[in-house]
């Protein structure tokens, strides 16, 4: 069995067929409804208080469910009642879909755990995929934290002219606010405990992205 920071790695690779290349954490959207590309940085921090809290929180707890023989759909449950709008949980679905696909056809036996989940999202699907390469809590949520940096910086790249160097700085500088979110859910262990935090400004630019037909990214 791969070691369990590899794992991380490969999890967090850009290049994983289920990767953030899809996906714009919703920036595509801001930017389209009025955000500022200079607001970029402002943006990241304000997703790391909310919707990226919500997620790296659900990935801990499904993996204790994992790890302790508890049921995966209540953590489920407890994430979809936390995400208020209907397009994030949407994408989430999506990409759990698309990740659990990706686990059931190279490693089968870590998905076990899913079998009772309708349509799970994808924090629950990476929480169980990594109960089974006993990657830690801790590690778990940093690499939620961290990817949704990276997705919202890769997306800005191909939205707006901007210096790469420039955005990189932007990832470096959100990585505090990457500690924040491992320091706040590492701990979390029943579904109860998962953040309920909103973004309505988020939420509604996604319901507004969702409902256009001119768009580069799912959301």
């Amino acid at each position: 069995m791969p070691h369990s920071e590899l794992m991380m790695l490969l999890l967090a690779d850009a290049r994983l067929p289920v990767a953030g290349h899809t996906q714009s954490g919703t920036l595509e959207g801001a930017l389209a409804n009025g955000l500022d590309p200079a607001d970029v940085p402002a943006y990241l921090r304000t997703r790391l208080l909310g919707v990226t809290r919500v997620e790296a929180g659900t990935a801990v707890a499904a993996r204790h469910a994992v790890v302790t023989g508890s049921e995966v759909v209540a953590v489920d449950r407890a994430w979809a009642v936390r995400t208020v709008s209907p397009a994030l949980r949407d994408a989430a679905r999506m990409q759990g879909q698309a990740l659990l696909r990706l686990a059931n056809r190279v490693w089968p036996a870590s998905t076990n755990p899913l079998g009772e989940v309708p349509r799970p999202g994808r924090s629950t699907v990476l929480g169980t995929v990594a109960a089974h390469f006993d990657l830690g809590a801790a590690s778990l949520a940093r690499l939620v934290a961290y990817d949704d940096v990276q997705t919202v910086c890769a997306a800005a790249l191909k939205l707006v002219p901007l210096d790469p160097v420039v955005v990189t700085g932007w990832v470096h500088d959100a990585l505090a606010g990457v500690d924040e979110v491992v320091a706040a859910v590492a701990d979390v262990r029943e579904p109860e405990e998962i953040p309920a935090v909103s973004s309505p400004q988020i939420e509604a630019w996604a319901q507004a992205h969702a409902g256009t037909s001119r768009r580069l990214f799912r959301a």
